[in-house]
């Protein structure tokens, strides 16, 4: 591992056309938790100029069975991605809450997917698909995730919460931001380019009102970043093309699971290559993604290491797990190995194995908690209640016994 270097990462706003599309998907996904928990759901979303379509196959109890849309269903889902839209803020001529056309093509889940998936006879509810999952941690910030992403995410976070309170009225919701930092010793010491590029009302691309939002966004990076990172050597790039008025789906057609590295570690982790957003929790792609997460910040919160990498496997219709693998990169505490923290994990009584049952069970993953992810990643985000059961940090103690430390 390098320990001296630059590093990047980028994020984009709830507005940005790709999360408008995100955020419908997992909001779908919510509403049929609501109504089943057992509910499957692959919900894809479509958004672009004054249109949002939907596409994808459900199963879900008491609104979609043999093939037809219980009373009302139809309008309520109608309903809610209307509400989605509404809540992000878009209400321009290009891409409105009350007016864009919406195409509902949800359909039935296919018979031979389900019976992959579903437990019958003595065989356990198997894996929705193959695939290869990721998790990962890090001790550069407070809630154990890369420093470039964690900044990048919070930036974008502060500039929606003064968009809608009507602090900042001049921004639109469409922004991307991007940090840039130097690590020494594998530590962020400096912040030597930062981007931000931020859909804004008329006329805020010259003259005083573009001194205006340059001023805006350089004070919330200055609230955002610590102390110290921030110099005259920090180059600021904001709004680098110039006028910034026509965005979200209006300007960029947006489809689900197009932002993968910015829901994940900013490309500082592995990715598998799976979205998340618009599958239930019976998909590895999400479910397993969020147990290693999970596995790899108790490993870190514990003072195992300093950075952990894991990796698990599934395929189709299968329970347990092809493979697990652990990487700490060089950062394991004395005594500790990979291996011994690859044995420690499956040996965690608390989780009953990891299976794609077992994850959902442990984390409590059949509930409407999605649409909240969806949106500034779905990782290093402030467990309340029962949301982002994945960051909790109640495996340290086991790990530490099982490791016999």
């Amino acid at each position: 591992m390098r320990h001296n270097y630059l590093f990047t990462s980028e994020s984009v706003s709830e507005g940005h056309p790709d999360k408008v599309a995100d955020q419908i998907s997992d909001a779908i996904v919510d509403l049929f938790l609501s109504k089943d928990p057992e509910a499957r759901i692959a919900c894809e979303t479509m958004t672009t100029t004054q249109l949002v379509a939907l596409a994808g196959e459900i199963r879900c109890k008491g609104v979609y069975e043999n093939g037809e849309w219980a009373p009302g269903a139809l309008e309520e889902i109608e309903r809610t991605v209307r509400a989605t839209v509404r809540d992000i803020g878009y209400e321009q001529d290009g891409f409105h809450w009350e007016t864009f056309t919406f195409q509902n093509n949800l359909h039935g889940q296919s018979k031979e997917i389900a019976q992959g998936v579903d437990a019958s006879g003595n065989k356990d509810e198997g894996a929705g698909d193959q695939g290869i999952m990721f998790g990962f941690a890090c001790s550069e910030t407070p809630d154990l995730m890369p420093a470039t992403l964690y900044y990048s995410h919070k930036i974008l976070e502060r500039m929606a919460a003064d968009r809608k309170s009507g602090a900042a009225p001049f921004l639109q919701p469409d922004a991307k931001s991007q940090v840039t930092l130097r690590f020494e010793d594998g530590v962020p010491v400096a912040c030597p380019a930062i981007v931000v590029s931020t859909q804004h009302a008329a006329g805020y691309h010259e003259g005083d009102k573009e001194a205006e939002l340059k001023a805006y966004v350089k004070g919330v990076i200055a609230d955002i970043l610590p102390a110290g990172l921030l110099s005259d050597a920090t180059k600021y790039h904001i709004n680098p093309t110039g006028a910034f008025e026509i965005g979200g789906p209006d300007g960029d057609a947006g489809l689900t699971g197009r932002k993968i590295i910015v829901d994940t570690y900013g490309g500082a982790a592995p990715h598998g290559g799976g979205a998340f957003s618009g599958k239930d929790p019976t998909k590895v792609d999400r479910s397993a993604a969020y147990i290693t997460r999970y596995l790899a910040k108790n490993v870190v919160a514990a003072g195992l290491a300093t950075r952990c990498t894991i990796q698990i496997a599934y395929a189709i219709g299968v329970s347990e797990p092809l493979s697990l693998y652990v990487d700490t990169h060089g950062t394991c505490a004395d005594g500790v190995t990979d291996a011994g923290l690859e044995e420690a994990i499956q040996s965690i009584e608390s989780l009953g194995g990891l299976t794609p049952r077992a994850i959902r069970t442990t984390l409590g993953l059949n509930r409407p908690i999605y649409r909240q992810t969806a949106a500034y990643g779905h990782f290093g985000r402030e467990p309340q209640g029962d949301t982002f059961p994945w960051e909790r940090t109640d495996l340290v103690d086991e790990l530490k016994a099982a490791l016999g430390r």
